[in-house]
């Protein structure tokens, strides 16, 4: 029990606030649902439901994610959290198929909805918190980027450096955004319903709603996918590579691996070595390599093994290598 507390304590941040608040936002979306029967709300509710329970376990998933390897498994529990996030979006996009189904339904049949100023208080509520869970998320993404920014940065520059995130706070990051746009969509939906009788608005904002749901359905599971199967970091890659290959003692590198294992990664490394230095010198260059490669951000383990320089140079500095799953270094012409 008390190990799972302590890995409760390192879960994501971003996506247990995200779980608390759209729970609080969606009981309130289905209490405005239930007395007025606005389908944009229903949506707005359908919307809030799927992200707290998505939310909240990306949540356990990113903490159960930080579980420490086992004889068993070896490389550890990192892709768990990329098997949550491909759990979630499921869930995301049956509420998605809800809220266009609901939508198109109002389109074809319009009614009018009651309870204006309980559907605009809701929604301005609502608002208001997805909109501060997406600031929040925002400032993580770019922390999680090594960007120290305030302001208008979270929102304005996250989306630039969503690649460097963490799957956890990647998806809260989507999912905050489509529900803070959805939540202006539905209010204005409610407002030109209103004061236009434009009935059809509320449907039209309920798809536009589910469709958003969708794209970001779409995109975190083909990310999440990739990381379930094992993705290479080639950014980092190609930092690593560099950083081998300038110790002194490396003669060339025959092979390096930089695989994402869920917020962490794993590293492998084949470098040659001069065939006249001993084992005590040549374990000492595995210290110093395994020292310096720990330091990077994310490595959580290394494996480094030596071959004797056979005197054929297969990595050059200017032209690193090139792979998706191994880096194996391109002979020169």
């Amino acid at each position: 029990m008390k190990d799972m507390l302590k890995l409760l304590k390192e879960g994501n941040k971003p996506s247990l606030l995200a779980a608390i608040v759209n729970t609080v936002i969606a009981v309130l979306k289905a209490i405005a649902f239930f007395f007025t029967g606005n389908v944009a709300m229903f949506a707005e509710m359908m919307h809030s439901f799927g992200d707290a329970a998505n939310q909240f376990f990306v949540f356990i998933g990113s903490a159960l994610s930080k579980k420490a390897p086992t004889p068993k498994f070896p490389n550890g529990f990192g892709r768990v959290v990329n098997l949550v996030c491909l759990g979630a979006v499921i869930v995301v996009g049956i509420m998605s198929y809800e809220a266009v189904k609901g939508g198109l339904h109002h389109i074809l049949n319009p009614v009018e909805s009651s309870g204006f100023l309980i559907n605009l208080s809701v929604l301005g509520i609502s608002i208001i918190l997805e909109f501060s869970v997406l600031y929040k998320a925002g400032k993580e993404v770019l922390h999680e980027a090594g960007i120290q920014k305030g302001g208008l940065a979270p929102l304005t520059s996250s989306f630039a450096h969503l690649n460097k995130a963490k799957p956890p706070t990647k998806l809260v990051f989507m999912e905050d955004f489509v529900a803070t746009t959805g939540g202006l969509l539905a209010f204005i939906a409610v407002l030109l319903a209103h004061f236009f009788d434009l009935l059809i608005a509320e449907g039209i904002a309920s798809v536009l709603i589910g469709l958003m749901m969708f794209y970001v359905v779409g995109k975190v599971f083909l990310e999440n996918a990739r990381g379930a199967i094992g993705e290479t970091d080639e950014e980092m890659l190609q930092h690593i590579a560099l950083l081998i290959a300038e110790d002194p003692d490396v003669k060339d590198i025959q092979k390096v691996e930089v695989i994402k294992e869920g917020e962490f990664l794993h590293v492998e490394i084949v470098a040659e070595v001069d065939a006249s230095l001993t084992v005590a010198y040549v374990d000492d260059i595995r210290d110093r390599l395994m020292d310096l490669v720990l330091n990077q951000k994310g490595v959580r383990d290394v494996v480094i093994s030596f071959d004797e320089d056979d005197g054929i140079k297969t990595w050059r500095k200017a032209n690193p290598p090139r792979t998706d799953q191994q880096v194996t270094a391109k002979l020169p012409e």
